[in-house]
Parts: structure tokens; sequence; C-alpha cells
């Protein structure tokens, strides 16, 4: 039992030390520690001192008194009143400092944690009282109380983003004056092969430090010594390792010294993901001689053909779906298997006895579901049919408190759950996540391994009285079990029966495959919120960090689905020929994945909550910022994906570089004496390529500055350009658009790109416009007299060619769900088109031409010739917001991808930055 194995090990490792991590807030960083006494009632008769040691965090200050009969002090930071030196003389400045040894805390709020050494829910002290605390070494006085003075501002800061950013920038900036120590080296003939800063992930907290890794050993060093100097894992011992999601990022790494443990040795989350993939790629050659890598087709054979357990293939598909036992909000899932709770034999042999694996938890009640489809059917996109997830810390603790207490303590704010909302009893929790509203939790691998103790109140914990008077101690088990032990043995004994074997890949498909996703999930009726599924909001596109901390804590506290590991329904096990348990199914699993057409219903289409709130909310779009950088009308915006550069194009022929952050220009750039028509960044972040009125599209090296390659392809000026899966689109007055494969170059040699023409879709006259859907299958161009094409990517053939607009058609763009087009044009008319029919099924009709525009399906943001951004309602055909900001026609927009940011380039040579505010 990994979790409590490792629990375990922890109190024997540092039995002696009260403190941990645990005793920190979510998202809260230990800087250091410094032996120091705390004064009580200091001048008075009764003054007392107790020694222990001093712990400055990023949100409070810790004293652990050496005598384990009093209790640990934690005080907030940010109830506070003030921080000095109490002898110092600047008694009206409540932040000051001297050499004096001491350090005055005046605060209004104080919680007292684990005293006589009990574990029980913290003891809030409110009011004013002060705190003195002398340091052993005077001498870091001054230093200490400056970093209190820099965490009590980042406290007293209203939003939560901003405290994180504050608290960020101090941790980095420790870590950048620190670095690995090289004598921590178990060799001196070691060799170092790379060195970055990165934190080490348990359950529920993180600590920051230095990774090391040399040619015999991988090494982490906290920043704060705690709670070994040194963690150090030889290479010669890894057996696995595996690339994490950690907070919705790609930037963990975890790595496993056995075989089949579900407990990891080590598990590192790093800033950026190169380092992270840098050090994935040394461990990897290390030891890629010695360990066969296992995919889940791999494990799949295995367990098909009985080499491995149920229990065993769930671990593995587990960890391959970046679950673990460190990180809570993905720990790994286990199935509810039994369904009899109140019987005084269990019968394996019968199929009543076992829950239908077909089933998500939520369907398994019909009645409880009708609600549920009911509530669905009305609900707005994007659409869901459970409130809650299946597994989330909450629930992993709600299962393990008695093995685990800190830990929950931790995540409630130093409180237990209601007595009558904790672990009671095995039946009494089954029926719940039958008839709950907003119960559908599953287990977790505990129930199916041989310690039991997490049933069991061993550490007599008061955990509350329930409304019948009743004390909470260990769980009450069902008949049929005659202890702890007894009741994992037989839930051991029902995870490998023939029932299970013959059904487990019906749970797998819904869990970790087919049915996790898209239509099939809406016919299984297992359809989760959008943002717990992998890819359901990008942090990186979020530029506001207080969005960005609401919706990370959101989402980590609500839950998250396991990457999806298959997409074709997965076999069954190859079973003995005996008798089948099989329940009479009504449904039949197809052998073949039919891809979903743009027409039909599909949940991964559903726009993420995030960009729904954006869009809700378009009207509160602010002007942020404008600047004037060009000398003629600008063409193309584009941004890197961290938000920091701006490319724009203009009819002055330049291409521009403008820094976000400096507020200026940093590079320009001229191809030739034509204007240039639009711009793109190639992923990575490394190309910009611009498209020009002479004819030519240009390939420039960000990281070189300069022009890197030309692609010479059309007879006639370049209008638009598109990247997509590594093809570049292009359209051109020449009357066609071209698709190109692109091999790129190498930068550091005189090689080239190689451009390989793949189609030509051949129009009757000029193409001004293009776009593509999501799916990169369908292409759509508009023309200077009116035409809206629409293309099969894969066949190079035309499905619909439509004269929509009388004049120039200046954007067009699909739906993000692929169904609808929209076009604007010089003939003041929006039109939207059903891509399916190529029918127009709609026409609003605009004061003046509308020059570029984002929409998401209902509501359209525009660009109008006059200059203003105007909000309009589809349906109603009418603008909701008119937003005053360029002096001439809006010329090109960008958006990110959270919707929540804009930036326009004008006719008045002006780009201006909106930002919306909630």
């Amino acid at each position: 039992m990994a979790f409590i194995r490792k629990r375990r090990l922890e109190r024997e490792l540092y039995s002696k030390e009260r403190f941990s991590l645990l005793l920190l807030n979510l998202e809260e960083y230990y800087f250091e520690q410094h032996t120091a006494n705390h004064i009580k009632n200091k001048g008075c008769r009764d003054e007392r001192k107790f020694r222990g040691s001093l712990k400055i965090c990023s949100k409070s200050i810790i004293f652990e008194p050496d005598d384990n009969i009093q209790p640990i002090i934690k005080i907030p930071l940010r109830d506070c009143i003030s921080i000095k030196a109490p002898e110092d003389n600047e008694a009206k400045n409540p932040f000051t400092r001297d050499t004096s040894g001491g350090i005055s805390v005046v605060c209004n709020q104080v919680f007292l944690i684990k005293e006589r050494n009990i574990i029980a829910p913290y003891k809030t002290v409110r009011g004013r009282t002060e705190h003195l605390f002398q340091l052993d070494v005077s001498g870091k006085l001054g230093d200490v109380v400056q970093t209190l003075h820099q965490l009590y501002r980042a406290s007293c800061l209203d939003k939560m983003g901003d405290q994180a950013a504050m608290i960020t920038a101090i941790l980095q900036s420790r870590l950048a004056r620190t670095s690995f120590d090289k004598n921590r080296f178990q060799s001196i003939s070691e060799t170092l092969h790379m060195e970055c800063k990165a934190e080490m992930v348990t359950p529920l907290v993180t600590n920051p430090g230095h990774v090391c890794v040399t040619d015999a050993n991988l090494y982490f060093q906290p920043l704060n010594g705690y709670p070994k100097p040194v963690v150090q894992i030889t290479l010669q011992n890894v057996r696995r390792i595996y690339k994490r999601r950690h907070g919705l990022m790609p930037l963990g790494l975890e790595v496993f010294c056995t075989e089949n443990d579900l407990c990891s040795d080590i598990y590192l989350k790093f800033y950026n993901y190169q380092d992270r993939d840098e050090l994935y790629f040394l461990i990897a050659t290390y030891i890629e001689n010695h360990i066969t890598e296992h995919t889940a087709e791999s494990y799949m054979l295995q367990w098909q053909r009985g080499h491995i357990s149920n229990y065993q293939y769930l671990l593995h598909l587990n960890n391959l779906a970046d679950r673990s036992c460190n990180d809570l909000s993905q720990y790994p899932v286990f199935p509810w298997i039994i369904a009899d709770y109140s019987s005084s034999v269990l019968d394996l042999t019968k199929p009543e006895t076992f829950r239908d694996l077909s089933k998500p938890i939520g369907a398994l009640n019909k009645e409880r579901l009708d609600r549920l489809l009911t509530r669905y059917q009305e609900m707005p996109e994007p659409k869901f049919m459970y409130g809650s997830h299946y597994s989330s810390p909450g629930y992993v603790l709600f299962y393990l408190v008695r093995v685990a207490p800190e830990y929950m303590l931790c995540l409630q704010n130093g409180k237990f759950d209601h007595a009558d909302r904790t672990f009671n009893s095995l039946a009494e929790t089954w029926k719940n996540c039958l008839d709950g509203a907003t119960d559908f939790k599953e287990l977790i691998p505990e129930f199916y391994e041989n310690d039991s103790s997490f049933l069991v109140n061993s550490l007599k914990l008061d955990l509350g009285k329930r409304q019948g008077g009743k004390m909470v101690d260990d769980v009450e088990l069902p008949p049929w079990a005659s202890g702890p032990d007894d009741f994992l043995l037989k839930s051991r004994e029902a995870l490998e029966s023939q029932y299970v074997s013959e059904h487990l890949h019906e749970w797998i498909d819904i869990i970790f495959g087919c049915k996790q996703k898209g239509s099939e999930a809406v016919a299984a009726h297992n359809v989760f919120h959008p943002l717990t599924y992998e890819g359901g909001v990008d942090l990186n596109s979020i530029m506001d960090p207080n969005e960005k901390v609401a919706l990370l804590t959101q989402i980590l506290e609500f839950g998250q689905t396991p990457k999806q590991l298959f997409t074709i329904p997965h076999p069954r096990r190859i079973m003995p020929k005996l008798k089948s348990l099989s329940r009479t199914s009504s449904h039949n699993v197809s052998v073949t994945e039919s891809p979903v057409s743009p027409n039909e219903e599909s949940f991964e289409d559903l726009t993420e909550e995030s960009i729904t709130l954006a869009w809700n909310n378009i009207t509160k779009l602010k002007l942020d910022e404008q600047y004037r950088i060009h000398k003629d009308a600008i063409t193309g915006i584009a941004v890197t994906c961290n938000g920091s550069s701006v490319f724009t194009t203009s009819q002055d022929s330049t291409l521009k570089m403008f820094s976000k952050e400096s507020k200026a220009i940093q590079r320009s750039v001229s191809f030739s004496n034509m204007a240039l028509s639009s711009c793109l960044i190639l992923p990575g972040d490394t190309t910009v390529i611009s498209s020009s009125w002479d004819n030519h599209i240009y390939f420039y090296s960000i990281a070189f500055g300069r022009q890197q390659d030309i692609l010479m392809g059309h007879d006639d000026a370049v209008s638009k350009i598109c990247w997509r899966d590594g093809r570049l689109y292009s359209a051109s007055w020449d009357s066609t658009v071209k698709v190109w494969h692109c091999a790129p170059g190498e930068t550091l040699s005189s090689k080239k790109h190689h451009f390989e023409l793949l189609a030509e879709l051949e129009h009757e006259v000029s193409v001004n416009t293009i776009n593509l859907n999501a799916a990169n299958t369908t292409l759509v161009s508009g023309t200077k007299e009116g035409t809206i094409s629409v293309w099969d990517v894969t066949t190079a053939t035309a499905l619909h060619q439509l004269p929509c607009h009388s004049g120039t058609v200046f954007d067009v763009a699909f739906s993000p769900d692929s169904r609808h087009l929209l076009s604007t044009g010089e003939d003041c008319c929006f039109k939207v088109i059903d891509v399916q029919t190529g029918m127009v099924i709609s026409s609003v009709t605009t004061d003046e031409p509308q020059r570029c525009f984002k929409w998401d399906g209902n509501t359209i943001l525009s660009g109008s010739q006059s200059g203003e951004l105007l909000i309009w309602d589809l349906l109603g055909g009418k603008v909701t917001e008119r937003l005053k900001g360029h002096t001439g026609a809006v010329m090109s927009m960008w958006m990110n991808e959270q919707c929540n940011s804009v930036i326009t380039g004008g006719e008045d040579k002006q780009i201006i930055f909106w930002k919306l505010q909630y």
C-alpha cells in the first residue's frame, strides 16, 4: 500500500520532528529555519522561554518548540499587525529592523498545532497577541526581518495571482543565488551532466531546490535542507521513468526504482519543459540498455494472456495515464467491484454480487441518471452530466483520513470533515454513491491491497460525533467480512474473479479508453466537466495571473480525468472456457473506431468553461494599451506562446517585433519594398513567416535575427497564410490556394527549407483570405468577388462554392464545432453557412464593412471600417456593445486561446491591446 507505506516510512525517519510541510497552506513554500527562543510575557514575573526552531515560510511564520508538550505556533503573515525588532527606537514604524537578535511579531490570529504531540484540528487563538523570537545567531536578524517584510507585502496583496507572482519572484531569486553543493556527490570521480532548478512533489505540497544528474546518480538538494540535505538516487537502480502533467502543465517527471510499486522514489516538477525533457533523456539514455519500455498495448497483451493480474494491469494503466500517489488530484483510480454489502456471505459466483462495470458510477441508478440527463439536456454549452468527479484530493483523503490525518488537515485548513460526512461505513458509502445527488466517486488501490490500517482508527483520532451520538472510530464493515484483513482479502478475490475478468475491459473503456471522450462518452453517460479533461484549458494562454490561479485551484480541487490511453474499444481478457457469469447486455461493442464528422455530436468539441466565461463577458473588454509602431496599415499579428513578443506586418513592407514587457520595438525587418499581408509564428516560437505582395513568403529566424528562407510559390501577391500540423497554406491573388509541406532547414548551415507542393486549389478569381477547421480537414477561402469555397483538404476537392458577398470577402472562419462558417465582406454583411449542406442560414446587415472578426458560434467580436470594435448578438442580429479604438479601419485581430486577451492592428498604424475585465 504505497501511500500508507510512505507515511509510515516518513514517521520512522523523522519521528523526532513534529514539523512537516503539511503544516503549510496549499501552494506555500518553506524557505529557511533558525534556532531560536520563543519568549512569552517578556519582562513579567511569569516570563517563560521555549527553545525551538523558527521556520520562515512564504505565507506564515512557524515556531516548533523542542518540548513536545508545547504546541507548534503558526502565525499567518496576512494576520500580522507588525514585525519589528523590539528594541528599535522607531516605534512609529511597524516594520523596522536592527541587530539585537530579537523579532517581535504582533498579530491578531494564531494557530496552535499538535499540542502534547496529538494530531487534532488546529486551535485558533483570535485577538491581538505579541510573540518575541530571539535568534541564536543575531547577525542573521537583518536578513530574516527583510525576508519577512517582503513576504508580508506579498500576503497583503488583494489578488491571489498577484500574491503568487510576488512569492514566485522571491523564490526564483533565492534559487538563482544558490546552486547544487557538489560536495554532496557520492564520488569525486562523478561527471556532471546537468543542473537545474526544480521542486520535489509530495502529496499536497512541493519543495523547491536544485536537481543535479551525473553519470552515476540523480540528486535533489532542497533549498531549505528539509527533510534531509540531499535526496540521492543511483541511476543503476532506476527501473521506470514517466513524464507527468503537474498542475495541468507538462512539467513533471517521476522516477521509480521498482518494477511494480505504485509509489515512486522521487517526483520532480520543473519550471520549464525543456529541463524536464533533457533530464528524462539523460536518465532514459542511461537505462535504455537495461529496461524494456512498456506501452499500454504491451501491458494489455500481458493482461489478456493472464501474465499479470487485474490489479497489476490497473496499476500500470494508472501509471501510464499520469496517475501518481504523489499527486492527490491525479491519484490512481480503481473501480467499485462489489455491490453487496448486506449479505452474511459474499457469493462471487452470482453476477448480482458485482457492480455493472459497463457504466460509470453516476449511471448505475436509473432514477438518478434520468434526473441528471434532464438537467444535461437543458444545460447550455458546455454541457456535462456530473457536477463532481470520480477522483479528487478530497475523495482520496475521505478514504485515508485514519492513516493520513495531517493531509486532511492540510487540505481543509486545519479541520477534519463533519463526522457524518466522514468515511464511516462501506455500506453507507456505496449507497451514497448510488443515490447521492453529487457523489460519483470510485475507489483507490488501497481497497485491493493487503494493508487494512486505513480502515482502523489506530491513531485514536478524534474525528467527531455523529448525529446519533456515536463517535467516529473504525470503518463499519459488511457482514460478510470477519475483520479489516478479511474484507481486503475478499475484495482482492472479487477483483480477480471470473466475472470481473470478463467485464473489466468495459470499465477501462470508460475511464481510460474510447468512452472517456467524444460521442462515445455521451452515449455511455460519461460526461464530466470540460475542465477535468486533458487539454481542457491551456494555462500558458491565460495572461491574467489571478484568473490562472483561480482556474488552477478549481481544477486541482475538482479532480482530473486520466489521460486517454485507448481510442478504440478495449479487447476482452482471454478467459478459460468456463461458464460465463455475464449479465445480459443490450449494447454491442464496435471493433472499429468511427471518425467523428463535423455534424456529429462530439464532447471533445464542447467549449471549455473558461472560454464560455470569457465570451459571456466579452462586453467587458477594455482598451489596455496602444502603440503606433508602423508607417502604414497593420495587416497581420502573431504572438509568441508566452505572450511576451508581438510580431506585426504592415503595408509599409516591414515585419516588427514588439516587446510587451519593455513596451518597445525590438526588431524591424524589411524583406522587399512591397507590402506584407500577414504573418504567423511556427510552433516553438523560433520562426516567423510573412506573406508579401511581391508574390513571396519569407521565413525569418527569431533566434538568429535574419531571413532564413524564401518561398517563391505564387504569380501574384500572397494575401494570407496559415500553418497547421507541419503544412503551410497560402492564398494568392493569382487565384490559387496552395498547400505546402515544409521540411525545416538547418539554421546553422547554408541549407534551406525544402518545399513540396502537396495540393493546388484552383479558383476563378483572386483569393483574399483562407481559414481551416479545428481538425485541419476542411479549408474555406474567400475571393475578391465575394465567393466562399469550402474544400476537403485531404482530397483537394471543392465541397461547396457559394456566391455569398457582392465584393471582396474580408474574413472567414469556422465555428468552434466546425459546423458553421461566418464570413464578412465589402457588402456590409455577415453570412452564416452550414458546412455540411452549404446553405446560407443567416445574414446580418451591418452599417459599415467589418474588416476582421473572432466568434464563438453565437457572439461576434468584429473590427469595423471606422476603427471601432463591435460586439454582436448573432442570433438577435444586433450590436450589443461598441468599443472606441482605432482612428481608421481595423485591419487585423488576434485573440488568445482563452479569449480574454485581444490585439488589433489598424489603418492608423497602431496596435491596441484589449483586456477582458470581469
